[in-house]
């Protein structure tokens, strides 16, 4: 009997079994008992009235899909006013909004790093920056993780057109990059700045606007910021903002705007409405940040090693991906959900329980969650 093409795998699951690396999909309900602090809906607007309200009516009015790329039939009146507010909001130019935050990443490096150029990469970055870098037909050079001076050495060694690449908040321990010394190098090499802001929107900066606000970035000519609208907004999708030039640019060059199908009505529609909230009431960035703040001092009260935030994330180390799995799973058993952090997803190979933040939760909520961690603490 011929092998089958993909015996391959077995080896690879085999592998995977034996380094407690297993990952399977776990279909939540509608409405669940449990304590939340795994999601990303860190302003708690996922399901306020207004946000679906804005989903459905885009829905009814737009239908159900945009029906085509946004060069075709995928843009709509909704997307232009969705982009035009979000980059007054954040204090761009311009914005282009696009199928998801990750879509947008593989837009703006790519489109911005073409052949003979140089990127430079935090070695922290999240995958869909490295993604894009992988994809670019520039070069790319990873530096240590948060080093302005590595990134000035390595643009030292590059005649020609180079960007430098980070996150602003790094999603695996919550920490933030330095946008200003950063900033400097590359005005010292002539190079752009590309900052994936996805941790910052809505919990940095004055009243939410983003971390490049908060480091008095934004705005500049040679600055380039992704967002994504999937989690202070509450909503699905990702957006570019910076220069109108470079968002022209994008327009025709970035593949992943020219050949995916454009943002949902329904997910523009609520990242709209999210974003009017946010504007209404930028006090929810600042409890955000409380709450994040609160479950670090009671985490380290406790004895546990967690990584002090800069925004939104708390990061709780494990003892080993074994350890770390069955830890998340004492606390969903005790009522609490967090995620779980394992190889190949965290660079320096340390498994950790990361927390998110929520404007919502209450100070009774926060030290329960406390409390159920430490309980179950391996």
């Amino acid at each position: 009997m011929a092998s089958s093409p993909f015996d391959w795998i077995d080896e690879q699951a085999r592998l995977r079994e034996r380094a407690g690396l297993v990952r399977k999909l776990r279909p939540r309900p509608a409405e669940s008992g449990l304590l939340d602090l795994a999601g990303n809906d860190y302003l708690g607007l996922a399901r306020h009235p207004e946000v679906t309200d804005g989903a459905a009516a885009a829905a009814r009015r737009w239908g159900a899909g945009a029906t085509g790329s946004r060069l075709v039939s995928g843009s709509t009146e909704l997307h232009a006013e969705l982009e035009r507010e979000l980059a007054a909001f954040c204090g761009f130019e311009a914005a282009l909004v696009l199928s998801s935050g990750y879509a947008a990443n593989l837009a703006a490096v790519t489109a911005l790093a073409p052949h003979g150029s140089l990127i430079v990469s935090d070695a922290g970055n999240h995958a869909s920056l490295i993604d894009g870098c992988r994809l670019a037909r520039g070069t790319t050079q990873v530096v240590p993780h948060t080093d302005p001076d590595a990134v000035r050495k390595a643009l030292g060694t590059h005649d020609g057109p180079a960007v430098v690449v980070t996150d602003s908040v790094f999603s695996v321990d919550g920490d933030a990059a330095p946008l200003r010394q950063l900033a400097a190098a590359c005005r010292e090499s002539g190079a752009g700045l590309v900052v994936d802001d996805a941790h910052g929107l809505g919990v940095l900066g004055a009243g939410g606007r983003g971390a490049p606000h908060a480091a008095g970035l934004a705005g500049a000519d040679d600055l380039v910021v992704t967002v994504t609208l999937s989690k202070s907004l509450g909503s699905q999708g990702g957006a570019v903002l910076g220069p109108a030039k470079v968002i022209d640019h994008l327009v025709n060059a970035a593949r992943t705007l020219i050949f995916d199908t454009g943002l949902a009505p329904a997910a523009a529609g609520a990242a709209l409405a999210a974003l009017r909230v946010l504007r209404r009431e930028p006090e929810r960035a600042a409890r955000v940040r409380a709450v994040a703040s609160g479950l670090h001092e009671l985490l380290t009260g406790e004895g546990l090693s967690a990584v002090r935030p800069d925004a939104a994330v708390v990061s709780v180390r494990a003892p080993s991906p074994d350890a770390a799995v069955r830890w998340a799973a004492d606390c969903r058993g005790a009522g609490l959900a967090v995620g779980c952090f394992r190889p190949p997803s965290v660079p320096d190979g340390v498994s950790r329980l990361r927390l998110t933040a929520c404007a919502d939760l209450s100070d009774v909520q926060i030290a329960e969650a406390v409390r159920v961690i430490s309980r179950t603490a391996p």
